[in-house]
């Protein structure tokens, strides 16, 4: 156990990323597991993730505009084509949704085969690198952040389903480069467990809270324990959601 690094200059924008990621993906999450779609965030975060190793094999500069624009345009496609089979075959999106995921994580394979420094790539896109994230990143987050919020809850159930899926990609290409397709996937799926058994206000603000929990602790534990950020703060994420959900399945 090391107390050095308890740095709050390096441990700050790790939770203020956390938290950002969190302020999109509870709601959605909430809204994917109300679908029946689970794995559509796994599925759209692995086609994002695709998109930035093909901006990276073809030699555009890591983070630029290039790359976003790969990354949201990639994201933007699986979303497209999901709001299309959910229309035409819908007794099988999830089945569909799985496959998307399943190609796009071995296309992404692929094309890093011959990188030397595939393997550390692919583990960023996986866990990510919360602890380096830059406050570049994170103001441009936050605005991003802001103007979804500001749709998803002033447009409410008037975005459709091409705006719900629309949302859904941007958010989740944002929050891969912040946080890595593992956390994605906690963040929306694990608070919305948690809080199932709830409705409106009271379900939105249990699942955040769940969710600061999680990201606390496991922020911490990392940087004391010196282990990879993204795997803790996963577990101690659903730490927070049984605790949680213990709790609101007792009182109810």
């Amino acid at each position: 156990m090391t107390f050095e690094m308890l740095d709050p200059l390096i441990l700050g924008p790790a939770f203020a990323a956390g938290l950002l990621t969190l302020a999109t993906h509870v709601p959605l999450g909430q809204q994917v597991l109300a679908r029946g779609i689970v794995f559509i965030d796994l599925a759209i975060a692995q086609v994002a993730g695709l998109g930035v190793i093909a901006a990276d094999a073809l030699g555009w500069e890591p983070r630029g505009l290039a790359v976003q624009i790969a990354a949201v345009g990639a994201a933007l496609g699986g979303a497209l084509l999901l709001t299309f089979t959910e229309k035409r075959w819908p007794e099988v999106q999830e089945a569909l949704i799985g496959a998307l995921f399943v190609l796009a994580a071995c296309a992404g394979l692929l094309l890093l085969a011959n990188n030397p420094h595939g393997g550390e790539h692919l583990k960023d896109l996986l866990v990510g690198q919360i602890l380096w994230v830059s406050y570049g990143q994170l103001a441009s987050a936050a605005v991003l952040t802001a103007a979804l919020l500001a749709l998803w809850f002033g447009a409410g159930a008037r975005i459709g389903r091409i705006g719900f899926y629309t949302i859904f990609a941007v958010a989740v290409t944002a929050s891969v480069q912040l946080v890595g397709i593992y956390l994605v996937f906690a963040s929306l799926i694990v608070p919305a467990l948690a809080t199932r058994r709830l409705t409106g206000w009271r379900q939105l603000l249990w699942g955040y809270a769940t969710g600061v929990a999680g990201y606390a602790t496991g922020i911490l534990a990392s940087a004391l324990f010196d282990l990879p950020t993204g795997a803790v703060t996963v577990w101690t994420l659903t730490l927070a959601a049984v605790i949680a959900g213990t709790w609101l399945g007792r009182r109810a």
